[in-house]
């Protein structure tokens, strides 16, 4: 029996391929479900994988990892449920779709494992929080696990704390870029082309991240250490906070986790 099928071969659907194949996984081990032949095609060229029905996915697999938009999942979970069996573990990578909601559509039995990935998955370095349903065992988890730690770090959370998630990782690439954009403005403002702002600014943000990750010391430390008493970076941090920058990436930050608890209702 083939281990793992994706369903979904958009961008997220190619990532956790591309990943899976890079960290060892043996392609005959691997089925993906898409309808669209121009892309099973190019899929098959370039991986090597087998691109089947959504049916023969799901019935031919252990693991299904569902990567589909929240708006099509119920059409998916429909369309598969009549093959799917207990034991089998369904991995949802839709934002918004509880665990509760793909269990009331599936077998009794099925585990279901919650997923909230982001984009620098893209590049292997993505941040996947991962929530277990109520058929769960450490063994179904530890397959989830294994399947988004192929494209970054993964970590445990409780299904109550998804929201929040998906406030803070799962949006956060677009604070990142949004602040890396605004950066790159002003430094064209104070006068540098714009090819010279912008290598400044993705270097300078690559490289705090990497001494965040790499020293483990704590952001406000690490902050200190670049401000000198009344010098440029505390003339700088000064107007951030007369502009309660703070409290603006906190209000964003309430605004995407109740527009996610919004989402959810709906589904």
């Amino acid at each position: 029996m083939t281990q793992t099928s994706i369903l979904g071969a958009g961008v997220m659907g190619e990532t956790l391929l591309s990943g899976l194949v890079r960290a060892g996984r043996r392609v005959d081990d691997l089925l993906v479900g898409e309808k669209r032949p121009d892309r099973a095609r190019e899929l098959e060229e370039r991986y090597g994988v087998a691109v089947v029905s959504n049916r023969d996915a799901a019935r031919k697999a252990e693991t299904l990892a569902l990567v589909v938009k929240p708006q099509d999942m119920d059409a998916l979970l429909t369309e598969i449920a009549p093959d799917l069996r207990p034991g089998q573990l369904v991995v949802s990578l839709a934002a918004g779709i509880t665990t509760a909601y793909i269990e009331s559509r599936v077998p009794d039995g099925v585990a279901v494992v919650r997923v909230m990935p982001n984009t620098p998955a893209l590049v292997d370095e993505g941040m996947a929080a991962i929530s277990p349903g109520k058929h769960c065992d450490e063994a179904h988890l530890a397959e989830a696990e294994s399947l988004m730690a192929s494209c970054g770090k993964v970590l445990r959370v409780p299904e109550k704390q998804m929201d929040a998630v998906t406030a803070i990782s799962g949006s956060g690439p677009a604070y990142i870029f949004f602040v890396v954009e605004s950066m790159i403005e002003a430094g064209v403002h104070l006068g540098l082309p714009r090819a010279t702002a912008t290598e400044l600014v993705i270097q300078t943000v690559v490289g705090s991240g990497m001494m965040l990750r790499e020293t483990g010391t704590h952001p406000a430390v690490l902050r200190e250490q670049v401000t000198s008493p009344a010098g440029t970076t505390a003339a700088a941090l000064r107007e951030l906070e007369s502009h309660k920058v703070r409290a603006a990436f906190l209000a964003a930050m309430e605004a995407a986790r109740d527009r996610s608890r919004e989402l959810a209702e709906g589904a």
